[in-house]
């Protein structure tokens, strides 16, 4: 069986492999590890072997790891459903929010920010395939919440996340990548205040070389970094 260190090694050699191809280079791509269901112990062996950040799914397990100081030396996102309610717990303790799908929880977010004293990072995450079992902005809203963002203290935005439908077919996928690569470039060139647009965030374990091709420059990974979850 193969160390995590070892995983990691062969996703870097992918990733450059993807990133020549999108006309880029491998240390332009971001790579976190999605850590859910792993302990401390494991995450941390995944930040000696150099993953660009760690990502969480879970504000409970987050938080039991933050205790433990499991991600020393990493930058922390959060990269799972954020309910308003549990606001309070992620905001400060993350790097990166990356999924923020609606103007109530950037407002939330952003509230509780300013009662820290803090501008929060964060991503909108888009809901790319219209689905009813996802959270996100439609892509046809996402100027509308980009609009709203200027007048939300406490937050800036930058850039876009998104989890595309599930396909067993790589050229299905890369068409969801393709829209959401096109959503990304089309706010760049406009001028949202308190929007700096720097990140993709596309591509998990079964999808990241399509991903990166398209655009990404974050990926999100877990199971080819940890192994596959039980989930029993």
């Amino acid at each position: 069986m193969s160390t995590i260190a070892e995983n990691i090694s062969q996703i870097r050699e992918k990733i450059a492999e993807s990133a020549v191809k999108s006309g880029r280079r491998g240390e332009d791509i971001m790579l976190v590890a999605a850590s859910k269901m792993n302990d401390a112990e494991r995450v941390r062996q995944a930040i000696l072997a150099g993953v660009d950040a760690c990502g969480e799914n879970r504000v409970q397990e987050m938080r039991q790891k933050l205790a433990e100081n499991a991600y020393e030396g990493a930058p922390l996102h959060f990269i799972g459903h954020l309910q308003t309610n549990k606001v309070r717990d992620v905001v400060g303790k993350c790097d990166l929010i990356e999924s923020v799908g609606s103007v109530r929880l950037l407002e939330a977010i952003g509230a509780r920010a300013t009662t820290l004293g803090i501008v929060q990072d964060v991503l909108i995450e888009v809901n790319i395939g219209n689905e009813a079992t996802k959270s996100g902005v439609p892509a046809d809203e996402l100027n509308q919440i980009l609009d709203k963002t200027a007048a939300i203290c406490g937050v800036r935005v930058l850039g876009l996340m998104a989890i595309p439908p599930i396909f067993n077919k790589n050229y299905e996928k890369c068409n969801f990548f393709e829209k959401m690569s096109h959503l990304f470039i089309d706010i760049q060139r406009k001028k949202y205040d308190n929007v700096y647009v720097r990140y993709l965030s596309m591509g998990m374990s079964d999808s990241f070389q399509v991903a990166i091709e398209s655009g990404a420059n974050i990926v999100r990974i877990g199971s080819l970094i940890f192994g596959s979850r039980n989930y029993t």
